[in-house]
C-alpha cells in the first residue's frame, strides 16, 4: 500500500501538517574542502527534492518557517530563467539547486570526520505539507519518510 494511500485510509484532518524527510550520504574527502560538492554530484538529494518540488498542486514548506519553498525561490529571482512548457521544470530546479546550493537553503549538509583526509557527508531535507495537498497531487514518496501527527502520537510511514 502506498504511502498516500495509507494517509487517506488515516482520515486525518485536510489541513494536517505532514513532515517529509529524505536524506542520503557518501563517502568523501574532506582535507581539500569538497565534501558538499561531492556528496552532491554523488546522492540523488537534489534531483530528489527537484522531482517533489515540481509536482502540479503540492505546496512545500520549509521545517523551520512557513513560507512555500516554491515561493521563496521565486522572491530570490531563481526561478526567473524557468519558461513555463520548455522542458522539465524538474530539471530546470535540479540545475537551480546545484547551482545555488548554498543561497537556496533547501538542503541540509553535515560532515563526519574519520581522520584528517576522509569522512562522509549526509545531505538531507525536511519540508511539510498539508495532508490534503498530498493526498490530492500524489506525489510518489517511495523514498520518503513521511511523519503525521495523530492523537496516539507521531506516525511515521515508510
Amino acid at each position: 500500500m502506498s504511502i498516500i494511500q495509507k494517509l487517506k485510509n488515516l482520515n486525518l484532518d485536510p489541513d494536517t501538517m505532514v513532515t517529509l524527510k529524505y536524506s542520503e550520504g557518501t563517502d568523501v574527502f574532506v582535507h581539500n574542502e569538497t565534501e558538499v560538492e561531492t556528496a552532491m554530484a554523488e546522492t540523488d538529494v537534489i534531483s530528489t527534492t527537484a522531482e517533489l518540488l515540481a509536482t502540479p498542486g503540492l505546496k512545500l514548506y520549509s521545517a523551520w518557517g512557513n513560507s512555500e519553498v516554491l515561493g521563496e525561490l521565486r522572491s530570490a529571482d531563481l526561478l526567473e530563467d524557468y519558461e513555463r512548457g520548455e522542458g522539465d521544470f524538474s530539471e530546470y530546479l535540479t540545475e537551480t539547486i546545484n547551482d545555488n546550493f548554498y543561497d537556496v537553503e533547501i538542503i541540509e549538509y553535515s560532515t563526519e570526520k574519520y581522520d584528517h583526509k576522509r569522512g562522509f557527508c549526509t545531505l538531507s531535507v525536511d519540508f511539510r505539507a498539508k495532508v490534503s495537498d498530498l493526498v490530492s497531487a500524489s506525489p510518489w514518496l517511495g523514498c520518503w519518510t513521511v511523519s503525521v501527527p495523530t492523537e496516539n502520537g507521531t506516525l511515521t510511514l515508510e
